[in-house]
């Protein structure tokens, strides 16, 4: 992704000026939205406990077609595998998954890149794309030091 050391610049910023991480997570998803044409569907989810003690991702804000997928359970769908394996997924061609949860039916790629502070996972951003292999190592990457400032902000409000 372009323009990623300039966003976590902005993030960084904002986060000088008191801004918290609702309006962090809001700028950065707009943001990388408007990064690149690729990126057909760009969102955040937080992690959460639920009231039986499982986990769920919940969708925060996203930018592109609404889905009804405001929640994923971990283990479920791309965005929950990547939480329960605890890593990053770039998957070039959804067709290929299993599991796979349409959020849009012309999705073909799909980029899950974890926003956490070591093994402590607060979340993630999904990045949907209708052209398939659409993400690349450097995506990954920038999206990656966005989601490592966003951790810094979610952890010092945790304190």
């Amino acid at each position: 992704m372009q323009n990623a050391t300039e966003l976590v610049k902005e993030l960084q910023e904002m986060r000088d000026s008191g801004f918290l991480s609702d309006a962090l997570l809001r700028h950065a998803v707009k943001s990388i939205a408007r990064a690149d044409s690729r990126f057909d569907w760009v969102g955040v989810y937080l992690l959460r406990d639920t009231d039986d003690g499982d986990q769920e991702l919940w969708l925060h804000n996203y930018v592109g077609t609404p889905t009804e997928h405001a929640r994923i359970p971990v283990g479920e769908g791309v965005c929950g595998m990547a939480v329960a394996k605890g890593e990053n997924m770039n998957v070039p061609d959804v067709s290929a998954v299993d599991n796979y949860i349409a959020c849009d039916p012309d999705t073909r790629s799909e980029l899950v890149v974890l926003i956490r502070a070591g093994d402590e996972i607060f979340g993630q951003f999904d990045l949907d794309s209708s052209e398939p292999d659409a993400f690349t190592e450097a995506d990954e990457e920038g999206i990656q030091a966005v989601a490592d400032k966003l951790a810094e902000q979610i952890m010092a409000e945790r304190r």
